[in-house]
């Protein structure tokens, strides 16, 4: 850590406001296709609310704290300011019926990188936070050039009164290749996500389902006040260590029945990471 303040002045912490443990494990809801992607096929939108709100009380009722719901079948995703209406209110709706069951812990995130759309749908569904990918710098992702979304979402948030939706952060991203900040150590990109004004800082591997090094997790821990979760390769074997370094996980693949992100949540999967937590 740079200093007893950091590089921005010290905040409450999310994790804190919006979790009742000290340790936080979080399900990814990963939504069918929406109206508007190109897999999309008409199911109504109260079809998919049934869909979130089964996925997300198997991972509450077998140990997880809350989750995250987000399009993850509308690929190939769009860069930021691609999304349209439909997007946004889908995703609102869908995620209005798991605050309803859960409550504002549950987050939002709009693929790929979406961050307004994500404050916009998080807000109308009074959900506590979102998660976007690249904050600051900029990567080549799958979508081609991303740019960090840290000054428009903010903004954005501020506009329509939104304050209270916490951002979750990434600083590696994964499924991007991290030649443009290079020059940028893992320090630097760490401290820049928390001078614009993250909440909460996310350590991945390279891709959804790869594990996160220790090494990475403590990196990040060591040069923030911010407190730290890990976004991608958790199982039942490494959620113990690496929670142990950390403030918690977002958890997907290894809690689905085929051990792949389109797969259903499967009640003894999940129950087998929260037993490696501790729980």
């Amino acid at each position: 850590m740079t200093g007893p303040l950091g590089v921005y002045p010290r905040k409450p912490s999310a994790i804190a406001e919006l979790f009742a443990s000290e340790k936080v494990l979080v399900g990814a809801v990963h939504l069918p296709p929406l109206p508007g992607s190109p897999s999309y096929r008409g199911q109504p939108v109260a079809e998919l609310c049934r869909f979130a709100v089964e996925e997300a009380r198997t991972y509450v009722d077998n140990g997880f704290d809350s989750v995250i719901v987000e399009n993850h079948w509308d690929l190939p995703f769009l860069k930021p300011g691609q999304h349209g209406y439909e997007v946004a209110a889908a995703m609102g709706v869908i995620t209005a019926a798991v605050v309803a069951e859960l409550g504002p812990s549950v987050g939002v995130s709009v693929l790929s990188n979406a961050g307004r759309c994500s404050v916009a749908s998080a807000w109308a569904a009074g959900a506590g936070w979102v998660r976007v990918n690249q904050w600051v710098n900029a990567y080549v992702a799958n979508e081609g050039v991303i740019e960090g979304q840290a000054a428009t979402t903010t903004r954005y948030r501020h506009a329509i009164g939104a304050e209270p939706v916490k951002v979750f952060a990434d600083v590696h991203v994964k499924h991007g290749a991290h030649a443009i900040v290079a020059d940028r150590t893992l320090a630097e990109q760490t401290e820049d996500a928390e001078f614009f004004d993250a909440d909460v800082l996310i350590a991945t591997g390279s891709r959804t389902g790869h594990a996160t090094s220790v090494e990475e997790v403590v990196g990040i821990r060591d040069h923030t006040q911010l407190p730290v979760i890990i976004g991608s390769g958790i199982d039942p074997q490494n959620v113990g260590p690496l929670l142990r370094e950390c403030d918690g996980a977002i958890v997907a693949s290894a809690a689905k029945e085929n051990g792949r992100w389109w797969g259903r949540v499967a009640p003894d999967k999940v129950r087998a990471v929260a037993r490696g937590a501790g729980r």
